[in-house]
């Protein structure tokens, strides 16, 4: 089974900027998408076999959520069940019989950290959120999460610490989610590879000049992490300031 997650900034725009090229090519079984900013009627991409599962913002033209998946889940869930944190559509939760798949758009704490003490409680909401899941199967958790967890995860570090992004509260936070029972599939493969970014500033000649960031992540419960065969960076497809990223899972 093939996974892939790509924050697309936009969907509409990303749609006129070849998401269906991509879309064609990759061949996934699965696709999460974050800040799609819009709603049912504005999304004219209806791929054949494959089911839409949308969770837009309440405020227009902001976040959302989305899935396309081939495989019939068994139950989806909107959200985590709590206001404050449901109304900008940042969750969606796929059951399958072996495993949960939640794909989600973590909140970013602004330029000047003014949502930083929005985005902690975010933190300890969503990692409790995820463990409650886990008690019942595996889960496998996608999306952006608005953070490079390492120097190794970033391109200038020393220039960026405490610049919003790679505050070393939201840094902690992630390392508390990964110690509450998860791994960082990317980095079981490769653990010690830098330069393998996921969102790249629009200034000029950024991403020419890979100086990124990786704030793109696949994590998934420690028990499977077996079953997971590769992972990978799509760093050459196009259409968003960050580009998609991948598993594969084999759960037979």
């Amino acid at each position: 089974m093939k996974l892939v997650s790509w924050n697309v900034a936009g969907f509409r725009a990303c749609l006129k900027k070849g998401f269906s090229d991509f879309f064609s090519w990759v061949e996934a079984d699965i696709i999460c998408l974050q800040e799609v900013k819009a709603t049912r009627d504005q999304i004219p991409f209806e791929p054949k076999n494959y089911e839409l599962y949308l969770y837009p913002a309440e405020r227009k033209g902001y976040s959302g959520t989305l899935i396309y998946s081939k495989i019939k889940p068994l139950s989806v869930a909107y959200g985590v069940g709590i206001e404050e944190y449901d109304h900008e559509g940042r969750v969606i939760t796929l059951e399958f019989q072996e495993f949960y798949l939640v794909n989600t758009y973590v909140p970013n704490v602004k330029r000047t950290l003014e949502r930083l003490p929005y985005r902690m409680k975010w933190e300890d909401m969503f990692r409790v959120y995820l463990k409650k899941l886990a008690e019942k199967k595996p889960v496998i958790v996608c999306g952006d999460f608005n953070v490079a967890h390492t120097e190794k995860d970033i391109k200038n570090a020393k220039a960026n610490i405490g610049n919003a992004g790679f505050t070393k509260e939201e840094r902690e936070k992630f390392t508390d989610l990964l110690n509450s029972g998860f791994i960082d599939t990317y980095r079981h493969f490769y653990p010690e590879k830098t330069d393998a970014y996921t969102w790249w500033s629009y200034m000029p000649r950024v991403r020419e000049r890979n100086i990124g960031w990786r704030i793109d992540y696949f994590i998934c419960s420690k028990e499977i992490i077996n079953k997971i065969k590769r992972a990978e960076i799509y760093h050459h497809v196009l259409g968003s300031d960050h580009c998609p990223i991948g598993i594969e899972v084999t759960l037979k």
